[in-house]
């Protein structure tokens, strides 16, 4: 089934290509289950979350948010969405750059000149103070921005990270929904098994991750995870004991079949537990 991740600028019309892809393949918009998903996740309100995300949060709020948690449970509701195997249209949460590596997952940016986006939003919202209008829009644009330079270090504005980029001022909503289907149709986009298998291998390393980071014995870990068919590797520096712990949680995440741990390049153990 086509995966769509979307990322889009405040007055692009983004939303409304989202809606367009999803009411013509009949498949869900993904944007308020993962709010709800990650407040729950991380005990905080929704509001909160979305003001993180969106870039009005306040001083102490943005001192005192888990960034790495934020970063690590988002990757964990992404992949395990995309990996259901039902499709879905996923909007903005890095969803284009999570899912770079997934073959046949088509990643979108939508975009337009920041005075057409700035006289949409007026318009939208019935204001008439255009610097009111115009500061909130730059807010969430460095939002957005400082959100994928800490977790992908890629600046999101740039061409290449996506499949197909649609500027909303030449292009009609129909347009570019239009577009996106054609991708999501074309044979280089088909979903094969090899393609599923890359993107579970993805999703359960970060169902690993994510463990690691719900358990206080190994919360703070510095740990690479990788995954194949179903064999989790985990690499990095830490004691015996350390490592032993970071196997023991590995290996009762679902879908894990084998763990090993490597501590130097080269140096894999494959613990056993009795």
């Amino acid at each position: 089934m086509p995966i769509i991740a979307i990322t889009r600028e405040m007055g692009s019309l983004g939303k409304d290509v989202a809606r367009g892809l999803g009411e013509a393949l009949g498949l869900p918009v993904i944007y308020h289950e993962v709010i709800d998903n990650l407040a729950d996740r991380m005990r905080l309100r929704k509001s909160h979350v979305i003001r993180l995300l969106d870039g009005s949060a306040g001083l102490l709020e943005r001192l005192t948010a888990d960034k790495t948690s934020l970063s690590i449970f988002t990757a964990d509701e992404i992949y395990g969405i995309a990996a259901q195997g039902t499709g879905a249209v996923i909007r903005g949460w890095g969803a284009t750059h999570l899912l770079r590596d997934v073959p046949h997952a088509v990643c979108v940016r939508v975009c337009a000149p920041f005075e057409l986006r700035k006289r949409r939003m007026m318009e939208r919202l019935e204001c008439e103070d255009e610097a009111q209008i115009a500061e909130e829009i730059r807010n969430n644009d460095e939002a957005h921005g400082a959100i994928m330079r800490r977790h992908f270090a890629v600046s999101w504005t740039d061409s290449e990270h996506y499949d197909l980029v649609l500027n909303t001022k030449r292009v009609t909503v129909d347009g570019c929904v239009s577009e996106v289907l054609a991708l999501v149709r074309s044979p280089q986009f088909v979903e094969t098994e090899q393609a599923r298998r890359r993107l579970e291998d993805l999703a359960l390393a970060a169902r690993v991750r994510a463990a690691l980071r719900r358990v206080p014995e190994t919360r703070e870990a510095r740990v690479l995870v990788s995954s194949e068919a179903g064999r989790v590797t985990l690499s990095g520096a830490g004691s015996t004991d350390e490592m032993l712990a970071f196997v023991e949680v590995a290996s009762a995440v679902p879908g894990v079949r084998d763990v090993a741990y490597r501590t130097s390049p080269g140096e894999e153990v494959r613990p056993r537990f009795h």
